[in-house]
């Protein structure tokens, strides 16, 4: 998970909804609009760092050393 800890902009903690929101949105099938509602998230910066975050942690992990 490359998720960042805090938003870019205002700094409130991102990380910590990251899993619970990827479940939603994944595994329930969830529109990303409910699943922002049902965590409280509010701030448009703290919804485009979910929205923008994309997954590379698995490309990576592929090269190793």
């Amino acid at each position: 998970m490359l998720m960042p800890v805090r938003c870019f902009s205002c700094g409130a903690v991102v990380a910590d909804k990251w899993e619970e929101y990827e479940k939603k949105v994944k595994i329930e099938k969830k529109d990303p609009k409910i699943a922002f509602d049902e965590l409280e998230i509010k701030r448009v910066c703290c919804k485009r760092m979910f929205l923008s975050n994309i997954e590379l942690i698995d490309n990576i992990m592929q090269f190793g050393r």
